[in-house]
């Protein structure tokens, strides 16, 4: 069994969608998000960062990540059967492996700092111009997704792989934290994405 520590529309929906999209079985855990929790001895022994998610695999010998990029890649590994990502080692595995880090590393990261430069600095003290520079990292990198989708279905072609979970998860703080629409060219993509009954099944929709 996968049960998945997870709060709503946060990372967590990453590993429950692709679980979705398996067809696997899995639990979630629901956490409390506040800050005295995420802060507290019990919180710090699952995640040291006091993050979420957090996933346990009972059938491995309750074998724990905390990192939803990670959860993605061990759950497809270990239980896909070769599903949703290409063939290891080949180049259009490295490419999938590319864009899955891309959506966090690159992507996901200024989108995170806005959220945490409101919470650590709200009102007087928040600074709208390093706030306007972290949505402009962010719109850099939905400008660098365009091309490649502006032919296809999914990032890797015709084929929907974990990679668009992971991408369509920081779209979807893009859509929350940026001011305005997601650009036109991005707007199909990302509507074939939130259609799947996996990603809804994942947000609870």
């Amino acid at each position: 069994m996968i049960q998945i520590y997870h709060v709503p529309a946060t990372r967590g929906v990453r590993p429950i969608w692709l679980c979705e999209e398996l067809g696997l079985s899995y639990e979630i855990l629901p956490v409390d998000f506040s800050p005295e929790y995420r802060a507290s001895a019990e919180w710090r022994a699952m995640n040291p960062v006091g993050k979420v998610p957090v996933m346990i695999d009972t059938d491995a010998n309750d074998l724990k990540i905390y990192e939803s990029g990670a959860m993605v890649q061990y759950i497809l590994d270990r239980y896909g059967e070769g599903r949703l990502q290409p063939t290891p080692g080949t180049a259009e595995h490295a490419i999938y492996l590319q864009w899955s880090w891309f959506a966090e590393a690159t992507f996901a990261r200024p989108l995170g700092e806005i959220v945490n430069h409101f919470r650590e600095f709200p009102g007087d003290k928040t600074k709208e111009d390093v706030v306007e520079e972290m949505r402009d990292r962010a719109r850099l990198s939905l400008d660098a997704i365009i091309p490649e989708i502006a032919n296809k279905d999914y990032i890797l072609g015709e084929q929907f792989s974990a990679a668009d979970i992971m991408l369509g998860y920081t779209i979807m703080l893009c859509e929350k934290y940026l001011k305005e629409t997601l650009p036109e060219r991005i707007q199909p993509y990302w509507e074939r994405l939130e259609a799947r009954p996996a990603y809804r099944a994942a947000m609870g929709l």
